[in-house]
């Protein structure tokens, strides 16, 4: 083989094996990398979602710019309103077990301790001698104590007196007319009235000494009452 014609031959093998070579290099670099596209939301209102019951009241500052009024159960009477501590005892007059009657009218300028009460109830068992002992010790200071029956007999409500030994008058409320009028439902019920005729304490029934010493002081003022 002539010199020349090897060069030629060296150059076409030397060209070939460069093609190859390109040609790899080619397949192996990447091409350039291209970010993937961020998906585009759907616009949403700013702002907590509707309520499907509806908007819920705002709470905010009141029209006339003072704090806007707290939601609060409505409150009833107080113990006191109940039994109308404040104002002018209701009238009462009614028969007395024994004969006559008993007129509140009449006790005006007198402390008087109304008690609405049953033979059929257990606390007027209990309540009716402790009565009985401020009764005693307390006519001196013009206390007066009565008790008024609700709808019963008067053999029945006799009986039931005697029974305790009550020391003070015991009226008949037959028709539930005084009942009624003092606004006495629960039973026995118990209501302070001082000399002027206003009404200063009030309890339902099935109190003791401690709470009728308390009501008590009420309507004896000047008197140190003691349970």
């Amino acid at each position: 083989m002539s010199p020349r014609l090897a060069a030629v031959l060296a150059l076409f093998a030397g060209i070939a094996t460069a093609a190859i070579v390109l040609g790899a290099v080619l397949v192996l670099v990447p091409g350039p990398v291209r970010p993937t596209p961020t998906p585009i939301a759907s616009a949403s209102p700013v702002g907590p979602s509707p309520s499907p019951l509806g908007p819920s009241p705002s709470v905010g500052p009141s029209p006339s710019g003072g704090p806007s009024p707290s939601v609060s159960p409505s409150v009833g009477p107080s113990g006191s309103e109940a039994f109308g501590v404040g104002r002018p005892a209701p009238g009462l007059r009614v028969a007395r077990v024994g004969g006559g009657t008993i007129d509140l009218a009449e006790l005006r300028g007198k402390p008087v301790w109304v008690n609405f009460m049953q033979t059929t109830c257990p606390p007027c068992v209990d309540e009716f001698p402790l009565m009985n002992g401020f009764a005693v010790r307390y006519a001196d200071s013009g206390l007066v104590i009565v008790a008024v029956d609700i709808k019963e007999d008067e053999a029945t409500v006799k009986a039931f007196a005697d029974g305790l030994h009550a020391t003070f008058p015991v009226g008949l409320d037959g028709d539930g007319t005084a009942q009624q009028a003092w606004g006495a439902i629960a039973l026995p019920v118990h209501f302070w009235v001082d000399a002027s005729g206003v009404v200063r304490s009030g309890a339902l029934g099935g109190i003791g000494p401690d709470l009728m010493a308390s009501s008590l002081q009420k309507i004896l003022p000047g008197t140190t009452v003691t349970p």
